[in-house]
């Protein structure tokens, strides 16, 4: 009876390793499937425009007016927005990403983080995250994220691994000395076969805390083919002038699977 329970244990166990590690070609498949849904085209349109509001149109340029000031802001009156970007965090040993007193034109920051999903277990996943700003003023800088997953059949030699590319713009509404904030938007594409792209959004912030420590994190949100291609992330940071230190966590959800990653690298300033 124990030698049953023992076999149909070990059956289950393998079972469960081996859905676990086609996880990535779960994620493959359902972003590579034709979408299901059928596309309808509406028959009834409204033909009468010719009666309108008269207080339609101060409706609309009210909206676009705080709009744009919510996402742009008023630099005739949010100091702040004129802080010009520094040559890197803690240069005086109180700014971060932006300074009142050092400014730099251009400035490239590179990241390159090492990710581990249940290390040391049999179930485990690993991947690499790149990221690079290249930031040409204070007001707008583009952002390059790509990550390559790997994962392991269990029980033979063959690897599956998945690349995704994020490209975006990235503007900060908030330029404080000690806390930025801001947004993203761009592009998703992911390769590895699949190689379809959709429209990237995000959020970013960073927060200068103690001298030398930083927390940063960034949310992305993108859909291929009807499926959801999001990231989140958070790292803690120690920077040593031109040069940092990170650990942190990293969520991807890419179609229906979850990958959860602790997350340890380093970077630099140029």
């Amino acid at each position: 009876m124990s030698n049953r329970v023992m076999l149909l244990s070990s059956f289950l166990i393998c079972f469960s390793f081996l859905g676990y590690s086609q996880k990535i070609e779960k994620s493959k498949r359902e972003l590579d499937e034709k979408s299901s849904s059928a596309t309808t085209t509406s028959t009834t349109q409204s033909s009468n425009h010719d009666e309108e509001s008269p207080f339609s149109n101060l409706f609309v340029e009210a909206f676009l007016y705080v709009g744009y000031y919510s996402v742009i802001g008023n630099y005739k009156w949010e100091k702040h927005l004129q802080n010009p970007l520094s040559p890197y965090p803690y240069c005086d040993n109180t700014s971060g990403n932006y300074s009142d007193t050092n400014s730099k034109i251009i400035r490239f920051d590179l990241e390159n983080n090492f990710l581990f999903e249940n290390l040391g277990s049999i179930r485990s996943s690993y991947g690499n995250h790149f990221k690079t700003k290249i930031r040409t003023t204070q007001f707008v800088y583009g952002q390059l994220d790509y990550r390559v997953l790997f994962e392991k059949y269990y029980g033979t030699s063959t690897t599956s691994n998945l690349s995704l590319l994020q490209f975006n713009l990235g503007y900060d509404r908030l330029r404080f000395k000690k806390f930025n904030f801001g947004f993203l938007l761009g592009a998703t594409y992911v390769g590895s076969g699949v190689n379809k792209a959709g429209i990237n959004v995000g959020l970013n912030a960073d927060a200068f805390l103690l001298k030398n420590l930083s927390v940063n994190s960034s949310m992305m949100w993108s859909t291929i083919n009807s499926q959801p291609v999001n990231s989140f992330e958070i790292k803690g940071k120690y920077h040593k002038k031109k040069f940092f230190f990170s650990v942190g966590y990293e969520n991807l959800k890419i179609a229906s699977p979850n990958y959860n990653y602790a997350t340890v690298g380093a970077g630099a300033y140029f």
